[in-house]
Formats: structure tokens, sequence, C-alpha cells
């Protein structure tokens, strides 16, 4: 992990050095302007901006699943007590993701649009630098897991990964409703009343924050109340199991699509029949309803793909997580595209053809997703039915030292936590 930060540091190195130089950017220019020409960068000044952002995107890809899985390989999953602080351990390490989302979202935005943008990548290569020496500074006193298993592990290996891709899969439509929120949201808000006082607009990107600050005071209220409250109805050391967590945040992220489609065709009416602009705060409940679901379904996943892993593939499966961010964002371009062609007619634009929400159709796009989410949902349960199902230990072991193993192995997390998870129905 501390190579893979350095690869991150270098990368906002490279972003700070290349704005702040004139020789190595395309001259500024006003892109909002139509009268305005932008020089697009090309050749070396290209190479050196997409080189930096491959750097980043390497670190932060390998830095975050492997950060996660090493800090809870510190428990010892034999130990009942440390079973009961995994899940703890879950919560707080995303609590410290959201907060830093948080700060990247305001103060870091401030910084760069006051200071500009060489002073924002130097802001954030020294945070960085700074993580990487508390990282470093505590290497005498982690728990290094030393190399274990069989030659009959690849086996269990691509069973436990063929097991969890059905869940893994459900997961996708949620975080195509985040690209939702991240874009055509903020978009929407662009084209609503900004005006917070006289002298003050809301920027409609910082909208993307309201999610963050629901779960950086949601997730303390979850792991101090609901937790044990859960835990002594249910058993369960976490509460609730890891595939009911993620399921009541695929059902919860269904009304956010819900209340984007009717404030939008709540604003876009209120324009077209007397020109009045709807406020913006109007927008804020799809955004407050997904940092609650997003509390559920991404903790959840976390937790799930760590606990049923075997020994060795923990950081394997949970990168499977931001896979499924990247998945979700690639099928909300596939989604816009074939929305707008299929909606298309040689009379009629596309429901999110004109770029001008007072035209298109994003209500209809809205509750599209709604009913995507929802199918989802369903298909969810199904697909963690079948995954308890299909994870019953076995009675009979296969005979020999070497199959003992391979049960061992199959069984070792899985086994444990199965009889919960089948109270996700």
């Amino acid at each position: 992990m501390s190579l893979i930060s350095l690869v991150s540091v270098q990368g906002f190195i490279l972003l700070s050095v290349q704005a702040h130089l004139p020789q190595l950017r395309p001259p500024p220019c006003n892109m909002i302007s139509k009268e305005e020409q932008c020089v697009e960068a090309k050749g070396f000044k290209a190479t050196i901006f997409f080189l930096a952002l491959y750097l980043v995107a390497l670190g932060s890809g390998c830095l975050k699943p492997n950060m996660i899985s090493h800090g809870a390989d510190q428990f010892r999953k034999e130990d009942p007590c440390h079973s009961k602080k995994l899940s703890t351990y879950f919560n707080t390490a995303y609590f410290s993701f959201c907060v830093g989302e948080l700060l990247a979202l305001t103060l870091l935005v401030w910084v760069q649009t006051r200071s500009g943008m060489d002073v924002g990548f130097g802001v954030s290569a020294g945070a960085m630098a700074v993580g990487l020496a508390i990282l470093i500074s505590g290497a005498f006193f982690y728990r290094n897991k030393p190399p274990q298993g069989s030659i009959f592990t690849p086996i269990a290996r691509v069973k436990i990964i063929i097991s969890v891709i059905p869940i893994f899969a459900c997961t996708i439509i949620f975080n195509t409703i985040l690209a939702q929120l991240q874009t055509f949201s903020v978009q929407q808000g662009s084209a609503m009343n900004t005006r917070l006082t006289t002298s003050f607009h809301v920027p409609p990107a910082s909208l993307q924050a309201i999610p963050y600050v629901i779960l950086i005071v949601l997730v303390p209220v979850y792991e101090t109340c609901f937790v044990p409250l859960a835990r002594k109805l249910t058993g369960t050391s976490s509460g609730i199991t890891p595939l009911q967590r993620i399921g009541v945040g695929l059902f919860a992220v269904t009304f956010s699509m819900v209340a984007a489609a009717v404030i939008e065709r709540k604003r876009r009416e209120t324009y077209v029949d007397s020109g009045e602009l709807l406020s913006i705060f109007w927008i804020g409940p799809q955004f407050l309803i997904f940092g609650v679901s997003e509390m559920f379904t991404a903790v959840g996943l976390i937790e799930f793909f760590y606990k049923q892993s075997l020994a060795g593939m923990q950081s394997f499966l949970t990168a499977m997580t931001y896979c499924s961010y990247s998945f979700g964002f690639y099928l909300s371009s596939l989604l816009v595209s074939l929305v707008n062609k299929i909606t298309s007619s040689s009379s009629r634009h596309g429901w999110l053809s004109d770029n001008d929400l007072n035209k298109d159709r994003l209500d209809l796009f809205y509750w599209l997703l709604a009913a995507l989410s929802l199918l989802n949902f369903l298909s969810y349960l199904f697909c963690s039915r079948w995954y308890c199902s299909s994870q019953s230990p076995s009675a009979d072991p296969p005979p020999g030292p070497h199959g003992a193993d391979v049960n061992h192995h199959l069984n070792f997390t899985s086994s444990k936590h199965v009889a919960a998870d089948r109270d996700i129905l």
C-alpha cells in the first residue's frame, strides 16, 4: 500500500505542476462563452495530463480496497469480541471516507476556486503524503497474515467468485442512480432558483455533498443506536446481516428516483406555466434519500465481500465494490444513449436530446430508473436467497486430508454468517 500511495502522490504532483506552468497546459478560456474558441490540449500536454490522471486512478483503485481489507485483517475472526468489532470497523472506515469526500467537495473546491487548480492539486498531494506517513508510522504494529492454503484453494476461490457475482450485479443499478445525482441532478439544480440570500447563491455542484453530510450524521447513529437494538432482536453481532443491509439500501434508493421524478415534473411545469424558477432546495430529498440508502448498501457490500471471502481474497473481493461504481457509470451512459435512440423520431426529440431540461423529459427518465431499481431489488431478493442456500455447509466433507482442507476453506467464513443471512427475506 505504501508504494501504491506514492503513485497517487506523484499523479497529484504532476497535475499541480501542469496546472501551474503555462507551457504545459492550453491557454485559459471561457468554456461557457460561445464566442470564445478554446484550444484543445494535444501532444505532449495531453500526454502529461492523461498520465497524471492514470497515476491517480491507479493509486486510488489499488489503495482503497487494500486499505479496507488490511484494517479488517487486524481483527481475529475466531474471537467473538473481535468479530463484533469488525462490523463497527467497516462503519468507521466508511465514515472516514465520507469525511474525506465532504472535505473534497467543500473545502478543496473553495481552495481551488480561491487560489487556483495548481494549489488545489498541491493540497491533494500533501494530504496523500500525510496519509502515507501515518500509514508507515504504524508498520511495526500491524498484524500481517502469513501465506496459507493448499493446492486446492484456487478451486474454492473460483467457487466464491462465481457465487458472489449475482450479488455484485445487483448493485450496478444502485451506482447508475448515483451517476444521475452527479450529472443530471446537478444540471437540474442549475435550472432552478439557487438564491439563498440576496448576495449568496448555492452552487448546484455542492448538492453532491448532501449524501456525505447525511452519512456523517447517520453512521454514528446507526452504530450507537440501531445496531445495539437490532442485535437484541436478531442475535446477530452486526445487528442485521450484510445481505439484509444491502437489501434495505437497494429498496430505499428507488424512492430517491421517485422523489427526483416528482420534483422534476413540478419544476418543469412551474417554469412552463409561469416562467418562475423552483427553489433548488426542492431537489434536496433525492440526495438525502440516496445518502440513507448508501449507508446501508455501500457498507453492507464491503462487509459482505470481506466476510464471505477466503484467506488471501479479501482485497480482491473488496475491490469488486469499486468495480460496481465503474459498471454503474458505464450503464448510465448506455441508458442515456438507448433512451434517446428509442424515444427519438422524425417528429420529436428524445427525452434527453436537447440539453435543455425545459424541453427534455428528465422526469420520465427518472421514472424509468425508479422502475429499474425496483426490478433490481426484486432480483436481489432472489439472488440473496439463492446465495444463502448455495453457501450452506456440506454435511459430509470430502474424504482425505486435502478434501477436509478444501471444505475448511470453503466454509471458513460463509458458514458462520449464512445462518443469519437466511433472514434477508
